[in-house]
């Protein structure tokens, strides 16, 4: 069997610590990163010998696949920050772009027509290549329904790069999911939050394969 590429996780938040959780269910090794790096020791100690820790140039240099489980703003900077480290990357982002309204609930910060995923393909590093996936499940549903049986819940993917579909999937399997691609990145609002295919929109809950079929 071919050696899997190198992932990387970069932020250890509630979504960050449940993808590191499951790619160790999953029996894949995966380099952790954190702006706190005893964050990123902590959890190495707890998930066992699968997980390296190490500083976030580092993770970025050495990983093939770089998860940015961080918010959406910040990852405009980390692009500038790591433009050199980034250079041919594979980058995934799960990030929503929203942010609390006045009312203590949830609002998108782009306009309502935009999506994160289109806004970063025009950031990018040079020779990157960007997919928008595992963030269409929040992180209670990415911890409880990750590998869930007989039939696994799905995590909708988008990229423009239909080379780089084969490593996506495999990382999403070995997240304990189903993966189902809805498109390129122009269709990345419908899996973004509020989107007709996030658990936090039209969808409003985790779906299998099979029910993904009857909506089409």
């Amino acid at each position: 069997m071919a050696q899997k590429s190198k992932v990387a996780v970069i932020g250890l938040g509630n979504i960050g610590t449940a993808l590191v959780t499951n790619l160790v269910k999953g029996n894949r090794s995966v380099i952790i990163a954190d702006k706190t790096f005893e964050k990123a020791t902590n959890l190495a100690q707890n998930l066992g010998s699968l997980v390296q820790p190490a500083t976030i140039t580092d993770a970025v240099k050495e990983a093939d696949i770089v998860v940015l489980a961080i918010y959406f703003d910040p990852i405009k900077d980390f692009f500038k920050t790591y433009s050199t480290e980034l250079q041919g990357k594979i980058i995934v982002d799960p990030s929503n772009p929203i942010g609390l309204d006045e009312n203590g609930g949830f609002k998108k910060i782009i306009g309502e027509n935009e999506s994160a995923g289109q806004i970063l393909s025009t950031l990018l590093p040079s020779g990157a290549r960007l997919a928008k996936a595992l963030g269409t499940l929040g992180a209670a549903s990415l911890a409880s329904a990750s590998f869930q049986a007989p039939e696994k819940a799905v995590e909708f993917y988008a990229t423009d790069d239909n080379s780089i579909d084969t490593e996506v999937e495999d990382l999403i399997r070995d997240n304990g999911f189903e993966p189902f691609k809805v498109g390129s990145l122009d269709k990345s609002i419908r899996i973004e939050v509020f989107g007709d295919l996030h658990e936090f929109g039209a969808l409003g809950k985790t779906v299998t394969l099979a029910e993904v079929k009857e909506l089409a």
